[in-house]
């Protein structure tokens, strides 16, 4: 990952970019882990795993806070793709990172750094 001054610079001089960025991390996080655990919850349907505790419960109540989480990361991730000028499948494939477990994560983490980097120009 890119850090230095000038990485910094960049953000302190694009104080809505900076924002925008952060919000999107934050969503990214946020969609990641509840996924994670929602996937942990839809394992109860694998056959011979019915068994887990709480599954269900955990499903009902995570399932509609995750969907919310994700409409957020949309909009999160339009605002920054706008603010940064990313083209239009860069938009699109960091929005579908946020239905595969553990792609959020790493999709947060790659546009963390182009931003960065794209700003230290």
């Amino acid at each position: 990952m890119t850090t230095g001054p000038a990485t910094e610079a960049g953000l302190r001089s694009h104080p809505k970019i900076a924002s925008a960025l952060l919000r999107y991390r934050v969503m990214a996080w946020l969609t990641g882990i509840g996924l994670i655990v929602l996937t942990y919850a839809l394992l109860r349907y694998v056959p011979g795993l019915h068994g887990l505790p709480h599954a269900a419960a955990i499903s009902r109540v995570l399932g509609p806070i995750h969907g919310t989480f994700y409409i957020i990361l949309l909009i999160t991730t339009f605002d920054l793709g706008t603010r940064v000028r990313w083209p239009w499948g860069r938009m699109l494939l960091t929005a579908l990172a946020g239905t595969i477990p553990f792609l959020s994560f790493y999709a947060e983490r790659r546009n963390q750094a182009a931003v960065k980097r794209q700003l230290a120009r």
